[in-house]
């Protein structure tokens, strides 16, 4: 592995520590008594009275009696040293501070090597301590930490990306400078985005409230939270292509599940009157900035309800998350407010089509409708049936439109083979998506449970196959077993819940929303080895100092400039300590560059 200048001088500092005898890894608790934004709450009103004088005068306000000594534990974003005496600024998981470190109070004896050395030597930007002391305000009225004593918890063997924060003198803001902003190194090192950028963190802070108003609305209802197979023999509950892999004790194929619907109404015709779960799901499909293959939604099912119930209990429950989240029922979202407020407008699927494209397409047979879809440049194949070219014919017209929350209802029989056939509406079904954004957030149906029914849907769903439909719902009998047992009329949704943080988070990509998304494989660089420099004319000795210059292929090393490449050896052979070794002659260097 190649090291950076940086990553072996903290290797060396490592070092260092423990041949001083402290462990930069130590195994024993740090008891920390408080955090930082804790700190900054407490003391707000002090802090803003105590702005005149000196450290020295203000320890008496340090000393308060409530708090007395303080431990915070955090990682180190910057130092300034000012020989016996230093600042530097710790952050934990809720905010940042500044410390003041003074060298004859860290060591009061004759030893001062913990200053000396240990702070001002040994510690790097991305190392985590621990420290004790007291809360005081500076002579600018900034709440600080006066330290007394610390540890070292964690030695950081490689640097952060430093963000630079300047204020303007014009209009006294900070503006951000070699921020970590490349979307690609963010959602691949992920742990390295939420240190730079505390941003990041809020937006998960928020996700975690989103789920929590969503369990305790849920919860409050009486419906019981559940857990159902995420391997499953058949895939089901939507349809879509799904992740194969094989079981090799029972010697079966088994697939990741795209939904988890149908286990879900299991428990239904078990006894369950409410029943939910937060699920991930998987879908082989392709990626984009609001899909990802592995993805979360809630589905829950409530017996003896209607599509028309769901749909004023899924506006109040987003309402109730929206409050709970963003503190009003509306939010920003790239130029556009959205209101959460019920009640939200109502479209039937049909009404939505000729609203946006003035054709109605009710009573269209296949034809007319792939020539329809086509006249507004929409591709079809032959693997094309009636549900998909109306829903294609939606997507393109109708969805990317609908930016307030909107519910779109019944839909053709085709289009929801799970769904319970429209009471007054022959050929439809008593299904609704909510829209928001332009994209579907939720989508519920009147479920079926007829058993013959839908034996006869899922069939057609399997001619659909035939003929290249690779996301068509396949056979499942026992699915359809426990429908003969008798399934009460029950009203199903699956909310999903990353597209739903986006929203509330006003954020654009579906992978600012999640942890860790689904990436290409990482690049790995090619590294020359040594033998690869030495066959190419680099003597052996010389190999380190062109790696130290950065030249990690013999390739980089054809594309240097051998002039540059002659007066930079000379300054690393001085570095390195290489006096010994006798400096290469310009027409050496021309031959190790080919040129």
């Amino acid at each position: 592995m190649m090291l950076s200048e940086q990553e072996v001088n903290r290797r060396n500092k490592r070092e260092e520590l423990m041949r001083m005898g402290i462990d930069p890894y130590p195994a024993d608790l740090f008891d920390v008594t408080h955090t930082i934004t804790q700190i900054r709450d407490a003391f707000a009103d002090k802090a803003g009275q105590e702005t005149q004088g000196g450290y020295e005068s203000h320890l008496d306000f340090a000393g308060d009696s409530t708090w007395g000594t303080v431990r915070l534990a955090g990682r180190l974003m910057g130092f300034r040293i000012m020989g016996a005496a230093a600042f530097a600024e710790m952050q934990d998981s809720t905010s940042r501070m500044q410390l003041y470190f003074k060298r004859d109070d860290i060591c009061p004896g004759d030893d001062k090597s913990m200053y000396n050395t240990v702070f001002k030597k040994l510690l790097d930007i991305g190392d985590i301590i621990g420290v004790e002391g007291n809360v005081f305000t500076t002579q600018t009225g900034e709440l600080s930490i006066y330290v007394r004593s610390f540890k070292v918890l964690t030695k950081s063997l490689r640097p952060l990306p430093v963000v630079k924060e300047v204020v303007n003198e014009d209009t006294g803001e900070k503006e951000t400078y070699d921020a970590f902003t490349d979307p690609e190194l963010r959602y691949r090192q992920r742990y390295v985005d939420l240190i730079v950028n505390p941003q990041v963190r809020e937006v998960f802070i928020k996700r975690s409230k989103l789920v929590n108003s969503i369990r305790q609305y849920l919860s409050g209802k009486g419906y019981l939270e559940v857990e159902t197979p995420i391997l499953q023999p058949i895939h089901g509950g939507a349809t879509a292509r799904p992740f194969q892999t094989h079981h090799n004790t029972l010697d079966m194929t088994l697939y990741l599940r795209i939904a988890n619907e149908l286990y879900l109404k299991r428990l239904i015709v078990g006894g369950y009157d409410g029943v939910f779960e937060f699920a991930k799901d998987f879908r082989n499909e392709g990626m984009d900035r609001t899909h990802n293959p592995e993805f979360t939604q809630v589905e829950f099912y409530v017996a003896y309800k209607d599509y028309n119930w769901m749909m004023d209990t899924i506006e109040e429950m987003v309402e109730k998350v929206a409050i709970d989240v963003a503190g009003t029922t509306q939010v920003t979202v790239g130029d556009n407010v959205i209101d959460f407020k019920r009640p939200w407008k109502r479209y039937t699927m049909f009404e939505a089509i000729q609203a946006y494209t003035g054709v109605d397409v009710s009573a269209m047979n296949e034809a007319e409708l792939r020539q329809t879809a086509e006249s507004r440049g929409i591709k079809t194949d032959a693997s094309m049936g009636k549900s998909k070219l109306i829903d294609e014919l939606f997507g393109e017209a109708c969805e990317p439109n609908m930016i307030q929350p909107t519910f779109i209802t019944d839909y053709p029989v085709e289009m929801s083979p799970l769904t319970k056939k429209h009471r007054s509406k022959p050929g439809l079904v008593e299904r609704f998506e909510a829209i928001c954004n332009g994209k579907e957030i939720a989508n519920a149906y009147s479920e079926l449970n007829d058993p013959i029914d839908q034996r006869a849907r899922f069939e057609e769903q399997l001619e659909l196959a035939k003929r290249g439909d690779d996301e068509a719902m396949a056979m499942d009998e026992d699915f359809l077993r426990a429908l003969e047992y008798g399934m009460p009329p029950t009203a199903g949704v699956g909310l999903g819940i990353d597209r739903l943080a986006m929203i509330m988070t006003n954020q654009a990509s579906i992978q600012e929303v999640l942890f860790f998304p689904q990436m290409r494989p990482e690049k790995k660089e090619d590294i020359s080895t040594e033998a690869d420099f030495v066959a190419a004319g680099v003597p052996e000795a010389w190999v380190p100092a062109l790696q130290k210059l950065g030249y990690q292929t013999v390739a980089q090393l054809h594309t240097a400039s051998p002039n540059k490449l002659f007066n930079d050896l000379g300054g690393v052979r001085k570095k390195l300590k290489m006096t010994d070794v006798p400096m290469p002659s310009m027409t050496e260097v021309h031959q190790w560059t080919g040129h």
